[in-house]
């Protein structure tokens, strides 16, 4: 049971369905990208326990694997007694979909280096914090996705609207948001790490990535980095997971500064900046390396064939009945390729597909993420 049903779940459900398993796609609206590619689906509010319960009930499954933060995590530990296996597991789910939980495990628990950072939960109390914190800082829902209700706060004119952003964007009721210090980063990356029932740990070659309104808007791998900052990252993203324990695909993310490497976020699922591995750059997925690992199935190594980058295409204002001019100008390029997501509705800014570039390994990753946001330009969403 995939709860929770975007483009991330669609190709995962893809890479389980080619394992010849059965699932069931779950989220708040109907017809999402996942749902289309599903043997069964249902329609409800992840945050009501009681129809969580129902639907859990009804189908039995084996597996229960969320893809969103808008869920009432609290219900995983009683489905696990009931010898249901929750991925990566409850305790994973429950600390990462809470910003507050998984910082306060990051830095004083596990002693990890992080930006300074409070926490708020009225606009009085945010300008308190602020004051704290100094500017700029970030300020961000305790839950949320794909940057919804993030923003910088500047200046002292900054507060009040990065509250109500804030608010806008959260899932979930809590009014709660965290305010980071800024960190002057040169690079933020993604290492996809897997964790496995049966074997080692293993990681991805490291994902650049550039984000806007905290919204990734390209990616490519491998992202050039210092072999001893490598060896940094894997160890964190390895004290990281144990302690959260269970199987599946991880993605940490890291700023890399002049003194050091902080940690970032970490989410418990496949991550937006691995759709660049829908470009072949690796010799699996991270949505085959999620349905293996999950599944309890061997992955032998993770091998980097290629470089690679993808672009988002992006929605820009509300709509229905989307469709898609310049795709096949955009593939008239070589060594490219263009993912639709199938979503059904449209808002400024949605995610509605990616462009993917990619070229043989020894290649310029810059030249090849130029041609992959040259290829998103070329098209165009267009609704009713």
């Amino acid at each position: 049971m995939l709860l929770g049903s975007g483009e991330l779940g669609k190709e995962f459900v893809i890479a389980v369905k080619r394992l010849g398993h059965n699932v069931i796609a779950v989220d708040s609206y109907n017809d999402a990208p996942a749902q289309q590619v599903a043997d069964e689906r249902e329609v409800i509010d992840m945050l009501d326990g009681k129809a969580l319960d129902a639907i859990v009930a009804k189908h039995q499954p084996d597996l229960i694997v969320p893809e969103i933060e808008a869920i009432r995590t609290e219900r995983f530990y009683d489905y696990e007694e009931q010898r249901i296996q929750v991925v990566p597991s409850a305790r994973a789910a429950n600390f990462t979909m809470n910003r507050r939980a998984i910082r306060d495990l990051a830095s004083k628990e596990l002693g990890l280096r992080t930006a300074n950072y409070r926490y708020a939960a009225s606009l009085e109390e945010l300008r308190r914090v602020v004051a704290e914190v100094g500017t700029p800082c970030v300020v961000k829902p305790l839950m949320s996705s794909s940057g919804k209700g993030q923003s910088t706060v500047k200046s002292e004119e900054d507060i009040e609207k990065a509250w109500s952003y804030s608010q806008s964007g959260k899932r979930g009721d809590s009014a709660e948001v965290i305010v980071e210090s800024f960190v002057n980063f040169h690079t933020e990356i993604t290492l996809l790490t897997v964790t496995q029932k049966n074997g080692m740990t293993l990681f991805c070659p490291p994902i650049g990535h550039r984000q806007e309104r905290g919204d990734y808007q390209e990616s490519w791998q491998p992202c050039l980095i210092s072999e001893a900052q490598l060896q940094e990252a894997q160890e964190i993203a390895d004290k990281v997971t144990r302690s959260l324990t269970g199987a599946g695909i991880w993605g940490v993310e890291f700023f890399l500064a002049d003194d050091g490497i902080y940690f970032s976020e970490l989410s418990p699922r496949p991550h937006d900046t691995g759709m660049v591995t829908l470009a072949g750059t690796q010799n699996l997925s991270e949505f085959e390396l999620h349905a293996r690992a999950v599944l309890g199935l061997p992955i032998p190594e993770i091998t980097l064939m290629q470089v690679g980058a993808s672009a988002v295409i992006l929605a820009d204002k509300t709509g229905t009945n989307p469709q898609y001019i310049g795709v096949d100008e955009a593939l008239k390029e070589a060594r490219t390729d263009i993912r639709i997501f199938g979503k059904p509705v449209t808002r400024p800014y949605r995610r509605m597909g990616v462009a993917l570039a990619y070229d043989q390994l020894g290649s310029d990753v810059t030249v090849v993420k130029e041609r992959a946001i040259a290829n998103a330009r070329k098209v165009t969403v267009v609704t009713e």
